[in-house]
């Protein structure tokens, strides 16, 4: 039997790689822009195509290793995510890096599940797990402290793609922990892993999330977009009645029929939609309204990422006077309270009282990070842990990726009818594609071909409307957390206080 707290530091380290690669993105993307003249639809897809091949590929990942084995999956896929990580460096276009972006997903959605099902397998007690998770959540907060920082510096010191040449020596590290460290354990009796589910899945994704990337440029209510919206809502609906029909299904959809499961999964998709989504617009912001560097941006991100490693660790105190339904609410509540704070400091240009929003949205995430991962596994049979780690994972991260869609068209279509308004004013004329551009931080390109007089004119309404729509996204970041918040507080409810309303 290997050492179970360094199986725990091990696990929760191949889980902060991931974190950590996550959100070291997000501060290069206005470089990213820049070096490969991309416009704004281009850079999200940096982003969305990572996210929505790892969030479409959680559910069968879960199945696969506990059907081939969790420690065996876990070092194919770090083998998967440093070749992948090769490529993204080694990138010539947008294209090709999406496309690496992806295959980096997949070995990632790997790591995380069999990562997280050999914790949930591992400890089961109250208070072990408890504990595991806390730590785990503290790992998780650590990565997401050091990632814009460590973006920023390499960055800004070498270049953008170190960000990813850098993975194979942490990868090299891992792989040794993992072969000293991680049992093997399986549960090939109870898991299936059935393709055509997964494509089921992994198709709906694609197709709603390409709508919300593409509705900024193609439009809202143009054919293409209801399409893609349509054939992603039909093909998510066959997956439901393929999966009905399954013996051992990847989804055990009779799970949603739990109030309590219902609860801990809103939670956790509220959690992502409104506070780990602002790892991407965040350092967006810093750069496109402060014009900080991409050093300066991680380092002006660092209240929200301190904050969140503080609360990760005092969510287990907080959990000896309330539940976990209660600290899914609070920390809702504050990330809801956090977000407007920050939506109200961003139109002032002040540094420091967008700080302190930051702060408290932080606070706010760090409550809900290991609680929202183990009130879902606490509904899940531990027999079922890889299962239970896709579903609350994929939640997650399928939250993210809709969040980067959607928000990402939100900030998109506010920040060009700002700026509309502005170039009516000015004289100035304005393009979708010159909105891409302000947006992902590629101002210089945008007005490259105006005349010398009126770039000035135009950057500083570039920068307007961009903090226009930024501050619009957060408003709406923030009313979504409170509306989950009590959503959760209502399904939540424990079976005891359930009855005694009867």
């Amino acid at each position: 039997m290997k050492n179970l707290n360094w199986t725990l530091y091990t696990c929760s380290g191949v889980c902060a790689l991931i974190m950590l690669d996550t959100n070291v993105v997000a501060v290069s993307l206005p470089s990213i822009a820049r070096s490969l003249n991309a416009s704004f639809v281009d850079v999200e897809w940096v982003v969305s195509a990572y996210m929505l091949a790892f969030a479409s590929f959680l559910l069968p990942a879960g199945s696969i290793a506990d059907r081939m084995g969790r420690r065996k999956v876990m070092l194919f896929g770090l083998a998967v995510f440093a070749l992948a990580s090769l490529l993204c460096g080694m990138a010539w276009t947008t294209t090709v890096l999406n496309i690496a972006r992806a295959v980096k997903g997949i070995g990632a959605a790997l790591l995380l599940t069999s990562a997280l099902a050999v914790i949930g397998h591992t400890f089961h007690g109250e208070r072990e797990r408890t504990r595991a998770w806390s730590i785990w959540g503290a790992a998780m907060g650590v990565a997401m402290t050091v990632a814009p920082l460590l973006g920023g510096l390499i960055t800004s010191a070498i270049n953008w793609r170190w960000i990813f040449y850098l993975n194979l020596p942490v990868v090299a590290i891992l792989v040794w922990l993992v072969s000293r460290h991680v049992d093997e354990s399986k549960d090939a009796g109870n898991a299936s892993f059935d393709p055509l589910g997964a494509a089921l899945f992994s198709a709906g994704l694609f197709c709603i999330i390409w709508g919300l990337i593409e509705a900024s440029v193609a439009g809202w209510t143009s054919s293409i977009t209801v399409l893609r919206f349509a054939g992603g809502a039909a093909l998510l609906a066959a997956f439901i009645v393929f999966e009905r029909r399954q013996r051992a299904p990847m989804v055990d959809l009779s799970l949603f029929g739990q109030r309590l499961f219902v609860g801990a999964v809103l939670g956790m998709f509220g959690y992502a939609i409104a506070a780990q989504v602002l790892m991407t617009f965040l350092p967006l912001y810093l750069q496109n309204a402060f014009g900080y560097s991409a050093v300066v941006a991680g380092c002006a991100m660092l209240p929200f990422a301190v904050a969140m490693v503080v609360f990760s660790r005092l969510a287990p105190l907080a959990g000896r006077r309330l539940s976990d339904r209660g600290i899914l609410v609070t920390g809702l509540l504050i990330v809801a309270a956090g977000n407007v704070a920050t939506a109200l400091a961003a139109v002032s240009l002040s540094y420091w009282l967008v700080a302190q929003g930051m702060l408290i949205t932080g606070a706010g995430a760090g409550l809900l990070n290991g609680t929202t991962q183990k009130a879902i596994l606490a509904c899940i049979p531990r027999e079922r842990s890889g299962m239970g780690s896709g579903i609350s994972t994929t939640t997650r991260f399928v939250g993210i990726v809709l969040a980067v869609g959607g928000l990402g068209a939100v900030l998109a279509l506010r920040t060009g009818a700002s700026f509309e308004r502005l170039a009516l004013v000015h004289g100035l004329t304005s393009s979708p594609d010159m909105i891409g551009r302000i947006v992902a931080g590629n101002a210089a390109e945008a007005f490259g071909q105006l005349p010398q007089a009126m770039q000035a004119v135009a950057q500083a309404a570039g920068r307007q409307a961009f903090i226009d729509g930024f501050s619009s996204v957060l408003y709406l970041a923030g009313a979504l957390a409170a509306v989950v918040a009590a959503l959760v507080f209502i399904l939540a409810r424990p079976a005891s206080q359930l009855n005694s309303e009867m």
